[in-house]
């Protein structure tokens, strides 16, 4: 087992640490290295993706993967900023179905804005598209300048797109999650978001995730509008099981799912591609303004690892322990900043790992 890890920046060299360190703890047999992404690389390198990154990348078997992203990026030609390292990995590596679970562990009922009620023992799964949609769509907005920003400019625009064959794949990966999770005691539904009663690409979507839930007749299809989806998310979050949706409609519908559980920072995420090569990263960013501090939570990550263990690697055992210690961990009382309460133990990010290390046994 080969593992690439990239840290990133801000709090991303903090949290990939502390899952390091827990990956260790199981005393399994994998080879990792470690190398520079984001705006790291690009001080170092000239770019946010170097070629010897990519190549690590793209021969490992999984790659573990921080946070990207700094401020001071913010001025720097698109193409060379933090954040396009991660499409770029996306890209080359053929990443095209990204799951974020959204769990509200007990423990941590109290810490989400919404009523206990409404989210105690949610398990929501949902699936982004990782390679179409509006973020890939040519030709893309042309600016007057290149440097990101658009002086002087009147116009600009992006094509949102989808093939027959993206959305086929992605429906598939949705209704045999949905399968998966019924066998272990889930609802059996794939809820299909989209905008199909104004955009033409999400009528297609629609129209192909209905021709692929015919072969799946175990499994109950729904179709919800993103608007819909949103208020839905907050009024009554335990009504979804699997939910599937364009990349953009994913990007925010996920963040939105996160916070119901209380903190981002207790979400993990993977992307993977055909052969089950995937990227492991927590659902959070970079976080600059607390990076070096030692009070970033690290379970987002630690779960990421988990993950990564489950669907690249088929060390399923280890990561059921892995899982387990932090639910140990949660239950001890034990908190971050993010989602510290009265009543609860308050630890930095290295405690954290040091408290899940131990409850592994």
């Amino acid at each position: 087992m080969k593992i690439a890890i990239l840290p990133g920046d801000g709090i991303g060299t903090e949290i990939v640490a502390e899952a390091v360190k827990v990956l260790h703890a199981l005393d399994l047999k994998f080879e990792n290295e470690t190398a520079l992404v984001g705006g790291a690389a690009y001080d170092a390198h000239g770019h946010p993706l170097p070629e010897s990154t990519l190549k690590l990348a793209m021969a490992s078997d999984a790659v573990l993967f921080g946070a990207v992203g700094d401020w001071k990026y913010d001025t720097l030609d698109r193409p060379l900023r933090p954040e396009q390292a991660i499409l770029g990995l996306r890209k080359n590596m053929g990443l095209f179905a990204n799951f974020r679970p959204a769990i509200c562990y007990e423990q941590l009922v109290g810490a989400s804005s919404l009523k206990p009620a409404l989210i105690s023992g949610l398990d929501i799964l949902i699936i982004r598209e990782l390679t179409g949609d509006i973020y890939f769509g040519q030709p893309r907005g042309r600016r007057v300048a290149t440097d990101g920003h658009f002086p002087g400019a009147e116009e600009a625009f992006d094509t949102m797109r989808y093939s027959k064959p993206e959305i086929e794949r992605i429906a598939h990966v949705a209704f045999q999650a949905a399968r998966k999770r019924k066998t272990a005691g889930a609802e059996g539904r794939v809820t299909s978001v989209d905008k199909s009663n104004v955009l033409e690409t999400f009528q297609f979507w629609k129209d192909v995730v209905s021709e692929v839930g015919k072969q799946y007749p175990d499994i109950a299809l729904d179709h919800m509008y993103v608007d819909n989806a949103a208020m839905q998310l907050v009024k009554e979050p335990k009504r979804f099981d699997v939910v599937v949706t364009g990349n953009m409609f994913g990007d925010i519908l996920s963040d939105e799912a996160s916070m119901l559980t209380g903190s981002i920072g207790m979400l993990p995420s993977a992307s993977l591609n055909s052969k089950n090569q995937g990227l492991y990263e927590p659902s959070h960013g970079s976080a600059p303004d607390i990076a070096g501090k030692g009070i970033a939570n690290p379970l987002a990550t630690i779960l990421s690892a988990a993950m990564m263990l489950r669907f690249s690697l088929n060390q399923t055992e280890a990561a059921d322990r892995i899982e387990t210690a932090v639910k140990k961990v949660l239950a001890l009382g034990l908190r971050t900043t993010d989602i510290y309460s009265e009543g609860t133990t308050k630890v930095g990010t290295s405690q954290m790992g040091d408290a899940v290390v131990k409850a592994l046994g």
